[in-house]
Formats: C-alpha cells, sequence, structure tokens
C-alpha cells in the first residue's frame, strides 16, 4: 500500500531555483485540479498529476524550464 503526498487547502508550496523563486497558496482543490494564487493574487486552476508518491503541478504550463510544484515542497 502506497500514500500519496497531495496538495493541501490552504498550504504554501514553493517553485523554482536560486533567487527565482514562486510562491502559490492552495485556494481550492478537486481530484484532479487545484486553483492557486500567487503573491499578487492572480489565481491560476491547473491539472495534478501523481509522480511517483507526490501530486505535481504546472502552474505556469509546461515547458523546458517551467516550473514544478511538488506536494511535499512545502514553503517555510
Amino acid at each position: 500500500m502506497t500514500t500519496n503526498t497531495t496538495f493541501q487547502v490552504g498550504a504554501t508550496y514553493a517553485a523554482g531555483r536560486g533567487d527565482y523563486i514562486l510562491i502559490y497558496t492552495v485556494l481550492s482543490r478537486t481530484a484532479k485540479f487545484i486553483t492557486l494564487e500567487d503573491k499578487y493574487g492572480d489565481t491560476v486552476r491547473v491539472g495534478c498529476k501523481v509522480s511517483g508518491n507526490r501530486e505535481i503541478a504546472f502552474p505556469d504550463g509546461t515547458y523546458s524550464m517551467a516550473p514544478v510544484l511538488v506536494a511535499d515542497r512545502i514553503a517555510a
């Protein structure tokens, strides 16, 4: 039996590297989608995928250097 790490409503997650860090807060979720809010108050609804035993999401779309939100990377 495996336990998946999922995005939690109200939690804040970080994506990026070095000085390019994006912070998103999960406003709501369904089984396959999450609604995110960035630090400027902009919202976006994106799909969640399971990779290994954790959920991932691409808030800016998928491209070669796209930031990836991972459910086990909660921002401090």
